[in-house]
């Protein structure tokens, strides 16, 4: 509890937080300052802090599970499923048109500002590779990805339709044509 209150006074700009951190790593488990001598108690830091456990306790709680508590599945976060999504039809594209190329080391730095945001969301560097991994998701974005290429007129076995497509996307300047490049 000390180590998380000492956490939160610094990461926390506000008086009750630090109170709570400068109270609870003050005092001795006996109720004593380590100033005083032993045996003589402190009645006035001893009341502060009994009326100051519940709103520190509070207050800790409160911000250690609000994170927790607020993240939804990965599979359900439109940010991330979206740029997969234009992921996988920007490679379509690439791997079916052949007038057409991937911007790969620009595909792969936006990969990992992907990451960087759904770390700083929250997400685990755990439960980011158990989604990546994850056979379901992958058929999903797949499937998604693949309805959207046939909505917009590519056809299985017609290459140019995936190239009439692709020009399509790079002109639109869209995060799918910001993945591609005309040879």
């Amino acid at each position: 509890m000390t180590q998380a209150l000492t956490h939160l006074a610094r990461q926390t700009p506000t008086g009750v937080a630090r109170a709570c951190a400068r109270r609870v790593t003050r005092r001795s488990p006996f109720g004593v300052e380590p100033s005083h001598q032993p045996g003589v108690m402190n009645w006035t830091l001893q009341k502060e802090t009994n009326t100051m456990k519940p709103i520190c306790f509070a207050l800790a709680l409160a911000t250690l599970a609000t994170p927790a508590a607020a993240l939804e599945p990965l599979a359900q976060e439109k940010y991330i499923n979206d740029r997969l999504v234009a992921a996988r039809v920007a490679d379509r594209i690439r791997r079916t048109c052949p007038s057409i190329d991937a911007r790969l080391l620009y595909a792969y730095g936006e990969a990992r500002k992907l990451k960087r945001y759904a770390q700083q969301k929250g997400y685990s560097n755990a439960q980011i590779d158990a989604f990546l991994d994850s056979k379901e998701d992958k058929k999903r974005i797949y499937a998604v990805a693949e309805d959207y290429l046939t909505r917009n007129g590519a056809r299985k076995g017609d290459a140019e339709s995936f190239c009439r497509l692709g020009r399509a996307e790079i002109a639109k300047k869209n995060v799918i044509g910001s993945l591609l490049v005309a040879k």
